[in-house]
This record gives structure tokens, sequence and C-alpha cells, in this order.
């Protein structure tokens, strides 16, 4: 009976992991989030942990911060600051080339201040419609915003979940983590411009478009005011140290008191489906460790090169964030460079092929939407030197930090 129940359990998180890595399980309608809760519960029922101990793995600092940082970033996008910036960036320049250049960079940026996957979501379409107005292929800059995205979230704590993760887990500081992981995502960005350079000939031209079009923001100014006001606290806060949760939860709450927007329509933007996912993932983490699995990676994690390969490796089979959870465990919390090159290899390893970051997912769908197919091995060929590089980088910069 023990033995019967034992397969049992090693077979639920098997299952559950192997849906994490397909994003869904065969002849089913799960997605990552219901794989991670079900497979959380059945572990739950079969023994392995009682529900107080599932509940206590569950690491409320991450959910509170995660959390607040989408009703911040929703406020944001409901106030049109987003499409602001990018009209603004895009009159910098009308060539090819230079909108490419100013693209990369400006997402890039946006990025390691808000989720990456928020940028993601509000330019892909607005990029969408600038390349038909050009009458140019919007692959390369499609593919330029998601690597972007990716690449200058690696800089800052907040600018994606695995880094939210990282940052409620180390002693490292905001400014501490941004001035060690800067360097490479600027480094980073540089990189991707002279891939999509060599690839994509039709992006080299230094010629303005007279067609370039005028792209009309939708302001929203008094929630406008108010959501940049906060914000620029809230980063002002995260730099002089003040605990990031904390502080993005005053934020949120802040911008939650208010009688100009339904929060129904803030509440909306917020996504459940990652937060629950979160959570999942951290009980299907502490089942890992009730089963003396993370041995198999414990020898890995003992040295930097070991470290950085495993991350990148798992963060392209189960993905990301449940690869930065299941190797926490095995890095101590004072430990900066490992958690360093955890967060820089678990980010940039999500350029590798088109399933490793939901950001080349949203740009992948939107083309094809509009008749642009992008294969598994277009992407790859830009992917892989992409990450190659930039890990490689990363590396080299970081163990002589």
């Amino acid at each position: 009976m023990t033995f019967l129940l034992s397969l049992l359990q090693y077979l639920v998180l098997a299952v559950s992991y192997l849906g994490l890595a397909l994003g869904y399980l065969p002849g089913l309608r799960m997605n990552r989030a219901t794989i991670a809760l079900v497979g959380s519960a059945l572990l739950v029922g079969l023994g392995l942990l009682t529900l107080e101990e599932a509940w206590q793995a569950i690491d409320a600092t991450t959910i509170v911060f995660l959390l607040s940082m989408m009703v911040v970033n929703a406020n944001l996008a409901y106030s049109g600051f987003f499409e602001l910036a990018l009209v603004l960036l895009l009159r910098l320049s009308r060539s090819p080339f230079g909108i490419l250049v100013v693209l990369t960079f400006g997402s890039g940026l946006l990025s390691t201040f808000f989720l990456n996957d928020t940028i993601a979501i509000v330019f892909t379409p607005l990029t969408l419609t600038l390349a038909q107005t050009l009458g140019v292929n919007p692959i390369p800059y499609l593919l330029a915003l998601a690597a972007a995205t990716n690449i200058g979230s690696t800089a800052t704590v907040n600018g994606n979940p695995q880094n939210i993760l990282i940052g409620s887990f180390s002693n490292i500081s905001y400014l501490s983590f941004t001035q060690a992981l800067a360097p490479v995502a600027l480094l980073g960005l540089v990189i991707q411009i002279v891939l999509l350079w060599l690839l994509y000939p039709e992006v080299r031209s230094l010629k303005p478009r007279d067609s370039c079009p005028l792209i009309r923001p939708r302001i929203y100014k008094p929630l406008f005011i108010k959501s940049i006001l906060i914000t620029v606290v809230l980063l002002i806060a995260f730099v002089i140290g003040v605990p990031l949760a904390e502080a993005a939860f005053v934020a949120a709450a802040l911008l939650l008191i208010t009688r100009r927007i339904k929060p129904q329509r803030i509440l909306r933007r917020v996504e459940w489906d990652l937060l629950v996912m979160f959570s999942g993932l951290f009980i299907l983490t502490r089942c890992t460790q009730e089963l003396n699995l993370l041995q198999w990676f414990s020898g890995w994690t003992n040295s930097s090169f070991g470290l950085v390969t495993v991350t990148t490796v798992l963060s392209n089979l189960i993905s990301n964030v449940p690869a930065v959870l299941l190797l926490k465990p095995l890095i101590q919390p004072d430990d900066t460079q490992s958690w360093l090159l955890l967060a820089m290899s678990s980010t940039l390893a999500g350029n590798l092929t088109l399933f490793g970051a939901v950001a080349n997912l949203i740009m992948a769908e939107a083309a094809a939407a509009l008749g642009y197919r992008l294969s598994f091995a277009d992407h790859l060929r830009f992917g892989l030197p992409l990450t190659l590089l930039t890990i490689a980088i990363g590396y080299g910069w970081i163990v002589n930090f």
C-alpha cells in the first residue's frame, strides 16, 4: 500500500511538471495555472503534505508583490501611459532601422520598471499598426519587441515574475540588483539589434519613411497624473531600500482609492492565472523537496557554470518561474552571486525558443492573425545566438562583478 501511494505521488508530480512544460495536458482543457493547482491538490489528497503545510509553502511576500505591481501596471495602462511612451519614442526616428533601435531600447527600458508581459501586450498591436502603415515586414519588429522585453526586464527586481521571486527569497537590495544586471541588459539589447540587422536586410535602411503613421494616444488625464506620481514615488522607495512588497502594496492600495475608474476594470487586468500558478508552484516545489528529488540538481548548483546551465535548460523545459522555484531551496539566502546568475539565466533563456516566454507567444499569435507565420525554426535562428551570447556575457560579468 505504501509503495502504491508513493508511486502515485511521483506520478502526479511528474504529470504536473510535464503539463507545466507543455502548457497543457493532451485531451484536457487545462492551462499552467490549473495544472499547478490540481497537481497540488492531488498531492495534498495523497498525504504528501497537509493542507496547513501546503498553505505555509506559499510565499505571501511574493504573491503580494506581484499582485500589487499588476494593479500599478493596470492603472498606467488605462491612463494611456504606455501608448504615450511609444508615440514619444517613435518621434525620435522614421527610418526602418531607426524605428528598430527605438523600439528595442524603448520597450527594453520600460520593461526594467514594469512587468515585461505588460509591455508586450500593450506594444504588440501598436507595433503591428506601425509596420502595416509603413508597408514593412512586421516580424523583425515583433521579434525586437519580444526579445527586448525579456532582456530589459533582467535589470530590475520588478522587471518580471521570476525576478520578483528572487527579490523575495534573497537578501539583495533593489539598487544592488540593478547595478549588477543593468549592464547585462544594455549589452543584450545591442546584440539583439546587430542580430536583427544581419538576419533581416529590410530593416537596414536609414532613409526616413514619409508614411510614418500618427498614432494618437488616449490620455485620461486625472488617472494619468495620479498613476505617474504614485509610480515615481514607488520607484524611489525601491531605490532607497523600502521593503519591496510593502511599498508596492501601499502604492496599489492608493491607486485603488478612486472616483475615476471602476475597480472591476482594474481587477480584470490582474493576471489571476499567474497568481494561481505561482501558489500551486510553491506547493509543488515543497512536494519535490519532500520526495527528495532536488538532489538531482544539487551537483549542478555547486558551481556557477553548472547553475547557469541547469537553469537555462530547465527554463526551456518547464518555464522560467517553475525553474526558479525548483532551484530556490538549493541556494543560500546570502549567496548573492548565485541569485544573480539564477535571475540572469532564467530570464535570458526565455529568448531561446518560441515557447520560452509569454512575450514570444504574444508576438507570434499577433503576427499570425495578420497572415505572417513565424515558425519555431525561424525564431530559433534568432533566439539561439541571442540567448547564447547574452547568457555568456551575463555569466562573465556576474562572476567577475
